[in-house]
């Protein structure tokens, strides 16, 4: 017994451990970007690395927003949110009626949905790129925005979270007279609710770090996200390290703060969908 509990606290030990040097591991390169992003020149430039500014200045910062970096924060604000909240709509609904509606082709539907989850972006970029000039929304926000709307994996998420709603209470609803938004609003939302909650992050996430897809379809200035932004000054100002590390920690933040705030969401989905799944 005792030699059980000495293997428990060792194991533990030994976890905590590995834990708090991956926690270093994975959180210093931010740190080293966020600190660095309020050293001057000198203080990056010099041979022995400051671990922390002694004289914090927020030039880099004044200097970043000389370029129009609010305005490509704003577009990837705007087409993350969009993106997740659109893709949370279709997802669910298409999710749905994978699960619980009985129709002709459904198996096949499903086959080619996970058959799609293995292709990369970069198989069908050009596809993409050329059915959004032909819509006329090439170099708009639309133009990252629509691609992710159809997203297989969170169709594919969103119908195992369908498939553990008892269909008896489907048919209970349909017996009272509900309709099929009412059954789905009233009883199919709430039970999918974390499912939505993790997929939202997910979207939000995948769309925010895009680089890729919004490469190929943003050409404007104005137009460009974030990222595509400090790539942009990385290229013009490719030894100002500190502009470069001040965009770095604004393009980084913002979803950082996002899955902090919905964390809570974001493991509860994903412990349900292992537990039902």
């Amino acid at each position: 017994m005792n030699r059980e509990i000495g293997r428990s606290k060792g194991y533990m030990a030994f976890a905590i451990v590995v834990l708090i040097l991956l926690a270093i591991f994975f959180i210093f390169p931010l740190y080293w970007i966020i600190t660095g992003s309020f050293k001057d020149a000198i203080a990056i430039n010099a041979q022995t690395p400051q671990w922390f500014p002694l004289n914090p200045t927020i030039d880099n910062y004044v200097r970043l927003f000389k370029q129009p970096a609010l305005r490509w924060l704003l577009n990837t604000v705007i087409m993350a949110l969009c993106a997740m909240i659109l893709t949370c709509i279709t997802a669910a609904l298409a999710g749905y009626a994978l699960a619980k509606k009985r129709f002709y082709g459904r198996k096949i539907l499903f086959t080619l949905l996970v058959c799609a989850m293995a292709l990369p972006k970069q198989v069908i970029v050009i596809p993409l790129l050329r059915e959004m000039s032909f819509l006329g929304l090439h170099d708009t926000l639309l133009a990252v925005i629509l691609p992710t709307v159809g997203w297989p994996f969170g169709v594919f998420l969103m119908k195992q979270f369908s498939e553990t709603i008892p269909t008896e209470m489907l048919e209970a609803a349909r017996v009272d007279g509900a309709g099929e938004l009412r059954t789905f609003f009233s009883i199919v939302f709430p039970m999918i609710k974390p499912g939505i909650g993790a997929l939202a992050i997910f979207t939000f996430v995948n769309s925010w770090n895009d680089y890729f897809l919004q490469l190929i379809m943003l050409l404007e200035r104005t137009n460009l996200t974030i990222s595509l932004g400090i790539a942009t000054l990385q290229g013009e100002m490719s030894s100002d390290f500190g502009l470069i590390m001040a965009g770095a920690a604004l393009a980084a933040v913002p979803i950082i703060v996002v899955f902090l705030a919905f964390q809570k969401y974001f493991t509860q989905g994903i412990t349900m969908g292992a537990v039902k799944g």
